[in-house]
């Protein structure tokens, strides 16, 4: 199966969006907490209806772009943030994204792609980030066993992906998951190699 934009397109008419959690994650919003430089150029990729966007306009960040494939969603929060001069929203696919940013945001992204897609979104974020760049977010911990996205994973299979392409700063179980998620996230915080 193709999880292209007709999938995700469908998956948000039909309300099929379980992993909206209708707010923030609770791991990025302690993350965004301690940010101090409001002006870093920050991606939020796969960024559905941008919560975490919401927060981080909220606590007064300059520079913000989304990007999704869904066109549906897309709409959407560009007309919720139409007047904002500090986000740019755009529709297009992830891996044709050319620019530059100090931080990309991970929520749920890297779950939704295709497995066999792991390696080259490594590389992707990799070229996307400038010098000293993070990606920081939540991965699942578990195998969810499934043949749709979600798709989960472990430690040691994202070492495999990261390991070239990035410092790995943190990855832990998150001690703020919500309660459904609690003890099946981990919170990762990754610097950019460059090579």
């Amino acid at each position: 199966m193709e999880f292209n934009e007709n999938f995700w397109n469908d998956k948000y008419i039909n309300n099929q969006i379980g992993w909206d959690l209708k707010s923030p994650s609770t791991p990025l919003k302690a993350y965004i907490d301690q940010l101090e430089d409001k002006n870093i150029r920050i991606l939020i990729p796969g960024c559905g209806n941008a919560y975490e966007a919401e927060y981080l306009l909220e606590k007064g960040f300059t520079n913000l772009t989304l990007i999704d494939i869904a066109e549906i969603v897309v709409e959407k929060i560009k007309e919720k943030f139409k007047d904002n001069p500090h986000i740019k929203v755009l529709h297009k696919d992830f891996f044709e994204l050319d620019d530059q940013f100090d931080l990309i945001l991970e929520q749920t992204f890297f779950c939704a792609l295709n497995p066999e897609l792991r390696q080259k979104y490594s590389i992707k974020m990799n070229q996307l980030l400038a010098e000293n760049g993070k990606l920081v977010g939540v991965l699942f911990n578990r195998d969810f066993g499934n043949d749709t996205p979600p798709f989960g994973g472990n430690k040691a299979e994202y070492h495999t992906y990261f390991n070239d392409y990035f410092d790995f700063k943190v990855m832990e179980e998150c001690y703020n998951s919500i309660p459904p998620r609690a003890g099946n996230e981990l919170f990762i915080n990754l610097k950019k190699i460059t090579k």
